[in-house]
């Protein structure tokens, strides 16, 4: 049996206009892409549409997309569009987000044969990161949930909201950083009750 080919060849044939190819792509992350923009849209009809958007932006520019897939997963790429897709369509709807904070896991987001265990953890990881953001300080929060939860650029943030630009990346840095050490201690009580 022919093993499966990976995504990085898949895209090089849509780039030189493979139609079979882009059918495998989008039979391998369809149902995925889907689920994920139906949980921020919470429409089915929108979500169909956000899944076409995609995978015609896909077969419009696959040549480009794989120069910035070198940046990271082509998997991840998608996701991202996908995210951003969704919430413009959102913002044009005059909506929000209903819970921005989960939305946060799309990085770890695999396609539907993950495992149990995997879809544990990353349940777990997507608490786990709701309270620890809960816990920043409140400006800190603020300009994390319009970046990464809303889409707004820092640049945008800053228009928007009067705060210099610099402490806008600032706030964003320290509450990365603040994270990253919640979680660092966190994964280390992980590792420690699996041993025990």
């Amino acid at each position: 049996m022919l093993e499966p080919l990976s995504d990085e060849i898949l895209l090089q044939k849509i780039a030189i206009r493979d139609t079979d190819a882009l059918e495998q792509l989008y039979d391998r992350y369809e149902r995925s892409i889907y689920s994920f923009a139906l949980r921020i849209v919470k429409d089915a009809m929108e979500a169909e549409e956000i899944v076409q958007e995609l995978f015609v932006r896909i077969w419009n520019a696959a040549s480009r997309i794989e120069i910035e897939s070198n940046k990271g997963k082509i998997s991840t790429w998608m996701f991202a569009i996908t995210r951003n897709l969704a919430i413009d369509r959102l913002r044009k709807q005059g909506r929000q987000p209903e819970d921005p904070v989960e939305d946060v896991v799309w990085e770890r987001l695999r396609s539907d044969e993950e495992s149990t265990e995997l879809t544990v953890e990353h349940n777990l990881l997507g608490q786990q990161l709701k309270k620890e953001i809960e816990g920043l300080q409140s400006d800190q929060k603020q300009v994390l949930e319009w970046i990464y939860y809303m889409g707004y650029t820092q640049q945008e943030v800053a228009d928007q909201h009067k705060i210099p630009l610099g402490t806008v990346k600032s706030r964003v840095r320290l509450a990365l950083k603040a994270l990253r050490g919640r979680f660092d201690m966190w994964k280390e009580e992980m590792q420690y009750e699996r041993r025990s």
